[in-house]
């Protein structure tokens, strides 16, 4: 496989069955997600991928560092949320080498456009862990058309403009030559639009700028991460709700399935045009386009056959659609039962670009090339979860999953009982005691959650009924 340009695409809080090609109806104004449905008709499909996580930031840290995320203090918030503004330790540090530090070490021109959600300057920020140019939000969530986050300040940005301390040391011998360091400051960017139209905007811009110096042989790393379809719930027609949801960008009185789907559907437009721009120049064939979510389905998702959601670590909180395509290496029309999880995806993009984990830092994630190349390969790999957030842990080994969650443990068949209705646990003692040691033995080489980490919900039983 030569070395592609790469586009990641990450959607946020997007239901295992929400797309048309993993089984979503069609909406009042007809298919939802043409586009990606044709991604995953030109590429492959995966049906049994995971997030890192239930919820955003954490699932965040691992698609950057390819680790799992439990590692770092920051990750162990759930979500990061923005009471972390001046923290030192709740973001991600700009010592550690990142999926796009170590691609532009490889010769990649690195971006990212839209949600960063993993800490604030004057500590952290994209341009300080290998991205040559950000244009996006900081915060979780915003409001689509005043780009407000939930404390009511403005949060979009073309860059940064890093003013480190002239007495700072200079990086250590051998280490990743790219990492930013602290300081400087945001650049704020004032834009009339919706965003999820504003972010493809910049994409297609940024391919654009590119597309010379990729056919010239300097490829390029594109992280799109869109905010869509994360609440408010506003279309591109709903400007009027912006006043009324500035307060409280939960949106806990509004929003539906009709509304949901055409959010999706505004994504799913912008991404059609950024297929277009790869097309007319002539770089559709080497550039690998990877779709997925950052973690479940919320409120108004459909993630049939699974339960739960966002937070929960059964099936509809960490279950999302993964689709690859990249005519010039990926057979069309092809779907894998290959069982990963987001920091493998980032692990194989490091591998197909040329770059090197740094030996300080070896990955947890595995790289997934073999599957690409050769649809029906599969091979055993274990995948864990934890969350403070009661008390949840999740391994899936093969067909079968060990979960605890408030203290009840179950064991289920997924082949069998994809819905996790029929606890085997009683049934097959011996299982269920060899996964939960498992987990107990991986958990054990994670750092434990500390007493200061925090939950942060949306919404609970006394806003809408429990699922």
């Amino acid at each position: 496989m030569q070395r592609p340009n790469i586009i990641y695409i990450v959607s946020d809080d997007l239901g295992f069955a929400d797309l048309g090609c993993y089984g979503g109806r069609e909406a009042q104004f007809g298919p939802v997600s043409p586009n990606i449905d044709r991604l995953a008709a030109g590429g492959m499909k995966f049906t049994q991928g995971y997030a890192n996580s239930p919820v955003c930031s954490p699932t965040r840290f691992a698609l950057m560092t390819m680790r799992y995320q439990y590692r770092l203090r920051g990750a162990l918030e759930e979500p990061i949320n923005s009471r972390s503004k001046g923290s030192e330790t709740l973001g991600l540090p700009t010592s550690m080498p990142t999926l796009p530090s170590l691609l532009r070490d490889a010769g990649y021109s690195t971006g990212l456009v839209g949600k960063w959600h993993l800490g604030y300057p004057p500590h952290f920020g994209p341009q300080r862990s290998g991205y040559d140019e950000f244009f996006g939000i900081m915060a979780g969530g915003v409001d689509y058309f005043t780009h407000c986050s939930s404390t009511g300040d403005h949060d979009l940005y073309i860059g940064e403009i890093l003013t480190p301390d002239p007495g700072e040391a200079r990086p250590a011998e051998g280490a990743p030559s790219s990492l930013g360091r602290p300081g400087g400051r945001l650049v704020p960017h004032k834009e009339v639009g919706y965003l999820t139209d504003v972010f493809s905007d910049r994409a297609v811009d940024y391919v654009n700028r590119h597309a010379e110096s990729a056919r010239a042989g300097k490829p390029f790393f594109l992280s799109l991460h869109y905010t869509a379809p994360h609440w408010p719930w506003e279309t591109r027609d709903d400007a009027h709700v912006a006043p009324e949801v500035a307060k409280n960008l939960f949106h806990l009185d509004g929003g539906n399935i009709h509304s949901y789907r055409k959010m999706i559907h505004h994504m799913d437009e912008g991404i059609g045009q950024i297929m277009a721009a790869l097309r007319a120049q002539g770089l559709e064939q080497d550039t690998l386009v990877v779709f997925t979510s950052d973690n479940g389905g919320e409120r108004f998702s459909d993630n049939w056959p699974l339960v739960g959601g966002k937070m929960d670590l059964t099936e509809g909180g960490i279950r999302v659609p993964w689709i690859a395509h990249w005519p010039g290496a990926i057979a069309p029309g092809t779907t894998s039962l290959q069982h990963c999880m987001t920091m493998d995806w980032s692990a194989t993009m490091l591998h197909l670009g040329g770059g090197q984990a740094h030996p300080d830092y070896p990955l947890d994630g595995v790289d997934l090339r073999p599957v690409l190349r050769e649809p029906a390969h599969t091979f055993d790999r274990p995948l864990y979860w934890r969350m403070n957030h009661r008390g949840q842990r999740a391994l899936r080994v093969g067909d079968w999953k060990y979960l605890m969650v408030d203290g009840h443990e179950y064991l289920f068949n997924l082949p069998a009982d994809e819905r996790e209705r029929a606890n085997q646990a009683r049934r097959e003692p011996q299982r269920m005691e060899a996964m939960r040691e498992q987990w107990l033995d991986w958990n054990a080489t994670m750092p434990a959650i500390p007493a200061d980490a925090t939950v942060s919900l949306g919404f609970s039983a006394k806003d809408m009924p429990q699922r």
